[in-house]
C-alpha cells in the first residue's frame, strides 16, 4: 500500500475552498493530437454515484455511448473519513459489500487516495470524484467535472463513428447558437444552485444559512420560468444542452436530500415547481426525444436508474456528514423518489415559485 504518512494528509478545507475545487487539480484533455489520445479502454473513470458533479460526467459518458470505451470503478458512499477528509472514499472489499459500488478494477485499491498517490506521491489535496486515469501513461488525466463533461462530448467521436455509433457521435450539448445562453445560465446556476445548496447546508451559523438559502430558491424560481418559456422538454427547448447536464443532478437530489439534510426547505420541487417537476419526471423516466440532423428522433434514457442511485445519494449525505447529521439516520422519504405523472402539453403547466420577498428580490438580480 502507498505510504500514507501524516505529511500527506490534507488539511481541513473551508466550505468555500471545497466548492471552488483545489489548486492540486489535473486538467488534461483527450485529443487526437495527444498526449492523451482517444482509444477504447485506455482510460478509466472513478465515480461516486452520490456526487452531483461526478454525476454530470457519467451522464455524458452514457449519453455518448461510452460505457464500453470508458470502464468505471465506483466508491462506496460512506464513510468519507475524518474532519480532514482522511482517509477518504473507500472501495468495497468485493462486489457484494455495497450495491452498485465496485472494487477498484484497475489497482485493487482500498481507498481512492491510493489512486491519487500513484499520480503524485506528494499529493496533499482532496481525494474527490470524478477522476479519469490513463492506463497508457499511468497518470491521472483530469479530476474536474466541468472539464470532463466538455471533453467527453467530442473526444471519442471518431472512435464512435468507426464502431457504427453514428447517433452517439452526433450528440453534442454545447451548440454554437446557444453557447452564450448556456454560459450565462450555467454561471449563475453553479453559484446559486449547484453549489448554493452546499453553502446553505454547511453554513456554520444561523446568519450564514439565512443568507445562503435565499439564492437557491431565487435560482429555482428563475429556472422554472426558463423551462416554461422554452416549452420543454429540455431546459432550452428541444435541444439537450449542458444546462440540462448541470441542472438535473441537483434537481434529482433536491427533494431527496437537500430539503431536509441541507435545510433547503422553503419549498420542494414536487409541490412548488410544477414545470421543473415535469422536467425532472420526463428526464428520469426517459420520456423525451431529441431530433437528429437527419430528421429522426433519439430517445434519451441516460437520466434514469443507469446513472441515478437513490441509496447511494441518500446514504452519502446522511451517513458521511456527521456535523450535519450526527446520528447518521437516513430518512425513508420522500415517496416516490420521482413522481410519475408527466404532462406532455407543457402549455398546461402553471409556473410555480417561492413568493418569499427575499427570494423574489434575489431572483431579479439574476441575468436574462
Amino acid at each position: 500500500m502507498t505510504d500514507t504518512s501524516s505529511t500527506q494528509r490534507p488539511r481541513q478545507s473551508t466550505v468555500t475552498e471545497h466548492l471552488a475545487g483545489t489548486n492540486d487539480s489535473w486538467h488534461g484533455t483527450i485529443t487526437d493530437s495527444g498526449p492523451f489520445r482517444p482509444s477504447s479502454r485506455r482510460f478509466h473513470l472513478y465515480l461516486g454515484l452520490f456526487c452531483p458533479f461526478a454525476h454530470r460526467v457519467n451522464l455524458v459518458r452514457v449519453l455518448k455511448g461510452l460505457q464500453d470505451i470508458i470502464p468505471i470503478s465506483v466508491v462506496r458512499p460512506y464513510p468519507k473519513g475524518d474532519e480532514n477528509g482522511w482517509p477518504g472514499w473507500r472501495f468495497p472489499k468485493d462486489e457484494k459489500e455495497y450495491p452498485a459500488a465496485t472494487v477498484d478494477h484497475l489497482f485493487g485499491s482500498e481507498y481512492l487516495h491510493e489512486v491519487y498517490f500513484k499520480a503524485d506521491p506528494a499529493y496533499e489535496g482532496r481525494y474527490s470524484v470524478p477522476v479519469l486515469w490513463d492506463t497508457e501513461t499511468s497518470t491521472l488525466v483530469n479530476n474536474e467535472s466541468v472539464d470532463l463533461l466538455k471533453n467527453l462530448q467530442t473526444a471519442f467521436d471518431s472512435l464512435l463513428e468507426k464502431e457504427g455509433k453514428h447517433v452517439e457521435a452526433s450528440l453534442h450539448f454545447y451548440p454554437e447558437h446557444l453557447r452564450s445562453k448556456i454560459d450565462e445560465i450555467c454561471e449563475w446556476m453553479q453559484q446559486n444552485l449547484n453549489t448554493g445548496v452546499y453553502k446553505a447546508g454547511f453554513a456554520p451559523d444561523q446568519e450564514t444559512y439565512d443568507k445562503n438559502v435565499i439564492p437557491v430558491f431565487a435560482a429555482l424560481n428563475k429556472l422554472e420560468k426558463i423551462v416554461h418559456l422554452h416549452g420543454g422538454p429540455f431546459a432550452l427547448g428541444q435541444e439537450l444542452t449542458e444546462v440540462d447536464i448541470r441542472l438535473f443532478p441537483t434537481l434529482i437530489r433536491f427533494d431527496t436530500v437537500y430539503v431536509q439534510h441541507f435545510k433547503c426547505n422553503l419549498g420542494t420541487i414536487r409541490h412548488d415547481y410544477p414545470v421543473l417537476n415535469n422536467y425532472l419526471t420526463g428526464l428520469y423516466f426517459g420520456l423525451n426525444e431529441v431530433k437528429l440532423a437527419n430528421g429522426s428522433k433519439h430517445r434519451i434514457t441516460a437520466f434514469g436508474p443507469e446513472t441515478v442511485d437513490f441509496k447511494h445519494i441518500k446514504e452519502n449525505y446522511t451517513k458521511s456528514h456527521h456535523d450535519v447529521n450526527p446520528k447518521a439516520i437516513t430518512p425513508r422519504g420522500p415517496h416516490p423518489d420521482v413522481e410519475e405523472h408527466f404532462e406532455k402539453d407543457w402549455s398546461k403547466l402553471k409556473v410555480g415559485e417561492i413568493a418569499m420577498r427575499e427570494v423574489k428580490e434575489a431572483e431579479k438580480l439574476l441575468p436574462g
